[in-house]
């Protein structure tokens, strides 16, 4: 290796793919910023700074000139969407950072980074003396590899990070040297970039001929020798071809007027570092960098020996004091000296160390507990089921106590662990995890995350015990026999840390909105879904065999049905072939969208659009459901049945949805559609647990639109549903100007749409794709609508009014959110933000809701000592399992306490139903 290690990093791809990464939950400020960009960026350099410690570095960025592709070829990256207003926000700060590092930045008009990368790498090759890193996810780069030069790819969302150099990249792509990687760009193209290629060729057949005739000159000149469409092809485009590897050619002389040795490494600018991390609460990274006491202002200074590192260390378990205990199987002594110091305190953190992450399978090694910071221990449990049940009952009088707090992080799991081994935990619950998503919902919440932010301390990884992953990895099981007091550190260390970020995270609560929201319904309901969770549900394996060989006939038919209106065989599982036939052979849409790849769009969004054109599109609509259906439910759930306990037990996730609504996953029995005859029948096969039992459905009727009836204080829709009516004809009386009993069909089904469209804040346009009809027609209907019911427009009209001024939105109770585009200047953004400003009041309700039944129905059950149980929650719908004798008292407790959750100003419908399985109660 080189004395000199030179990295040269993509800045502006690199940026795209940090704002991505991150974009399903982004990093924000207390502000609102979005800074996921920068965060992801800043990690990013920091670990190549710290781990890689390279003695030059620059970042590269692109400018907004043309440069000679453009001109060369106008269409070039044409097809791009314009850059998401939040991350060309994050660029001048991405700079700012680069900058406070003392790292340069450089820059070219009419240069893309690409090409200052390049020619810098090809300068230090020839300078000699320097191994150069190209940090970059783009392929283009491979072009540019040699013995001096690789190209560092970082890993992805913790994924292993790849250093390509020549033999990787030839093994990569199956060629003989990295220059020929331009010659397979100019035959195959490169759809980022709108290179076109030549038509018909792909990359495996680029690569192909490629190797075959050694350049693209090659290829052409051997043209001849190719066959049918290809030979065609080839000649026809070969100075497309050209023109393509010419566009996809990084340059390697620009004229920078910079030299090597200005890129050296160089000690940073403290205070405009200190400026610059505060001023975006990334408190970790302040850590790295200036010690625990970052937020104090007390810099611990920054370390520049390049031989050391450049960051102030963490703390850890090696650096903190700590008393940490293992009690042994065998030591009931010390046990009952654990006991009798627990019942002595009103709060402990608690975890579970298991061979399993999933809570019914998994088998109890053992726990930890810590009652004050840096004090904890972990008590082992026998192996054998009998023994284990014993040495957890003899904590139950801790465990029974409801005065007591018990603290952890990801609760629901532990809470999980012990109801499989017959442990009822009565304790009240505090979870680090639930709290850190209402008080920092924009973050990450794994327990070493928070406790690198908020307490400047690094845990004890997971793989220091089982080992990176792969066939070395042990199990934990074979751990807790072979080092045991390994395994003891880390259970303890885990329950301390939990004690103390929940320390940290109390206060930041006090006397907010969320402190309520947490307290009232999540903590509350943990061990309601714990329970439910537990219970899991029925399911009748040769029913739904049954409906597994419809749903295979369905399939096959509307398959032969589509390819006979298509006029040709297709696979119609391709979405490229699928594209082809509705937009090239029957020509479906004048502009129809493409993905990022070139291909033609073909979602479902974009199908339900033009299913009136064509009844091939219904039928692929249909086809699809069917194999969804039998892919995701009919062929799998048969074996997510528990050997355990016979039924299926879904995971609920809490704060998944920014609106509170609960998901389900492992499997996600949310999404099984309740609308067509394949999904109804799908619940058909959900059952009671066994004779003398019956499944009761409750189903809170239109909840939605009754929340927005009191939310707008509208006097018209409150009196709709005060006296019963039905709402939809209702609103087509209104918006039609019939009377009720003069309501056509198709006019209820417009208005249905409308109702649950405002919710959500439809505009002409949605409302007219919807119903088919044009836009102008759907205006009016929307106008007549807030003439019949003027204080639905009002309410829309001060809820967006007041999201712009104080950023959110607030629940009636208290479960705020977020809206950092309500004030952006993209226009598409504003107008989902203020969408999503009308609708998460009336859906958080909604949620709020359900979730208050639920503790209220749990709390009664235990109270009357109901032997029924609540197993699943399903949007606005709770299902029971019901014995036949608690029949008319439990639809009675469930049907008050749903009705009272959280009182409206219009009446709730809460409509019940028994059954023989899940489709007749409902």
């Amino acid at each position: 290796m080189a004395a000199q290690k030179l990295y040269l990093l993509d800045g502006m791809a690199l940026i795209y793919r940090a704002y991505f990464a991150l974009i399903r939950n982004p990093v924000r400020t207390s502000s609102g910023f979005n800074s996921s960009a920068i965060f992801v960026f800043a990690n990013t350099l920091l670990d190549i700074l710290e781990r890689h410690k390279p003695t030059h570095i620059a970042v590269a960025f692109d400018t907004e000139a043309p440069t000679p592709r453009h001109r060369e070829f106008p269409p070039y990256k044409a097809q791009r969407e314009a850059m998401p207003e939040e991350l060309a926000a994050s660029i001048p700060h991405v700079k700012r950072f680069a900058q406070a590092l003392r790292i340069p930045v450089i820059e070219q008009d009419g240069y893309e980074a690409d090409d200052l990368i390049g020619t810098l790498a090809r300068r230090a090759e020839g300078a000699g003396g320097y191994q150069t890193f190209m940090v970059t996810p783009d392929k283009d780069f491979a072009q540019l590899v040699g013995p001096a030069i690789c190209i560092y790819k970082p890993g992805r969302q913790g994924g292993e990070e790849e250093i390509l150099g020549p033999a990787e990249v030839c093994a990569k792509w199956e060629i003989n040297r990295p220059g020929q990687v331009i010659d397979i760009l100019g035959l195959w193209g490169d759809a980022s970039d709108n290179i076109p290629g030549i038509p018909g060729i792909g990359e495996k057949t680029a690569r192909k001929l490629v190797r075959q005739y050694d350049n693209l000159e090659g290829v052409l000149a051997h043209a001849g020798e190719l066959k049918g469409k290809q030979k065609e092809n080839v000649l026809a485009y070969a100075d497309q071809a050209r023109l393509s590897k010419r566009l996809a050619t990084i340059i390697i002389d620009v004229p920078l007027d910079i030299d090597l040795d200005a890129l050296e490494l160089q000690e940073p600018d403290r205070e405009q570092l200190r400026s610059f991390l505060t001023e975006f609460e990334f408190n970790a990274l302040g850590r790295r960098f200036f010690g625990d006491d970052f937020k104090a202002g007390r810099g611990a200074g920054v370390k520049t020996d390049h031989q050391g590192s450049l960051f102030a260390e963490l703390r850890c378990l090696r650096n903190t004091p700590h008393s940490y205990r293992r009690i042994a199987g065998d030591d009931s002594a010390a046990r009952f000296q654990l006991v009798q110091l627990l019942l002595g305190v009103d709060r402990f953190a608690f975890d579970t160390e298991t061979t399993s992450l999933d809570a019914k399978t998994g088998r109890l090694l053992g726990f930890s507990v810590c009652w004050k910071e840096g004090e904890a221990c972990y008590v082992e449990l026998p192996e054998d089921p009998k023994a284990c049940a014993a040495v957890l009952g003899e904590f139950a009088s801790v465990w029974e106590d409801p005065g007591k707090l018990m603290i952890g992080h990801n609760l629901k799991f532990d809470l999980g662990v012990l109801l499989w081994s017959g442990i009822r935990v009565h304790n009240r619950c505090f979870d680090t995890m639930l709290a850190h998503c209402l008080v920092e919902p924009g973050q990450r919440h794994r327990l070493d995350y928070l406790a690198e932010s908020l307490l400047g301390y690094t845990p004890i990884p997971i793989s220091s015990l089982i080992g990176e992953r792969g066939k070395e990895q042990r199990a934990m099981e074979e751990i807790a026999r072979e080092d045991p007091e390994q395994l003891a550190e880390y259970a303890a260390e885990d329950a301390d840390v939990a004690w103390r970020v929940a320390v940290k995270i109390e206060p930041r609560l006090s006397g907010s909105s969320q402190e309520r929201v947490l307290w009232d319904i999540e903590l509350p309901l943990l061990p309601v879904l714990a329970d439910m969770e537990h219970e899991g549900i029925a399911v009748d394996t040769a029913a739904l065999a049954e409906v597994g060989r419809a749903l295979s006939a369905r399939a096959e038919t509307l398959r032969r049905r589509v390819l006979d209106l298509a006029g040709v065989e297709f696979n119609l599982d391709s979405p490229r072939q699928l594209g082809e036939i509705l937009f090239e052979r029957l020509a479906l849409a004048e502009k129809p969208k493409k993905t990022k790849t070139g291909q033609f769009a073909t979602n479902e969004q974009i199908l339900t659009s033009l299913a009136s054109r064509h009844t091939i599109v219904q039928d692929i609509l249909d086809y699809r459901e069917a194999t969804k259906l039998k892919n995701t439910y009919v062929d799998t759930l048969p074996a997510q049945v528990s050997p355990r306990s016979g039924r299926i037990h879904t995971t609920f996730q809490q704060l998944m949805t920014a609106t509170g609504r609960l998901a389900s996953h492992d499997p996600n029995l949310q999404n099984i559609p309740i609308r067509t005859e394949a999904g109804r029948e799908i619940r058909r096969a959900f059952v009671p647990r066994g004779p003398g039992w019956l499944l009761l459905s409750a189903d809170y009727s239109q909840i939605e639109l009754r929340v927005m009836a009191s939310l707008s204080g509208d006097e018209a829709l409150c009196q709709a549903f005060e006296h019963n009516l039905d709402i939809h004809a209702s609103t087509a009386a209104a918006v039609y100007g019939v009377g009720l009993d003069g309501v056509l069909p198709e006019m209820r089904r417009t208005a249905k749409m409308v109702n649950f469209g405002i919710i959500y804040g439809i505009s002409a346009f949605g409302l007219s794709q919807r119903l088919g009809i044009p836009r102008g027609e759907a205006a009016a209907i929307i106008d007549s609508y807030f003439r019949r019911f003027p204080g639905v427009k009002r309410y829309m009209e001060n809820t967006v009014k007041r999201a712009r001024e104080c950023g959110y939105v607030e629940t009636v109770a208290g479960r705020r959110r977020s809206l950092p585009d309500i004030n952006s200047k993209n226009g598409n953004l504003r107008s989902a933000a203020e969408r999503t400003a009308i609708n998460t009041p009336i859906q958080g309700a909604a949620a709020d809701m359900i979730k208050l039944a639920m503790i209220r129905i749990a709390n009664s059950f235990e109270a009357e000592r109901f032997r029924s149980r609540m197993i699943l929650q399903v949007h606005d719908e709770l299902v029971f399992d019901v014995l036949q004798e608690e029949r008319q008292a439990v639809a009675e407790v469930v049907e008050d306490r749903m009705r009272t959750a959280l009182p409206l100003k219009t009446s709730i419908v809460v409509e019940t139903g028994f059954g023989k399985n899940w489709l007749e109660a409902h």
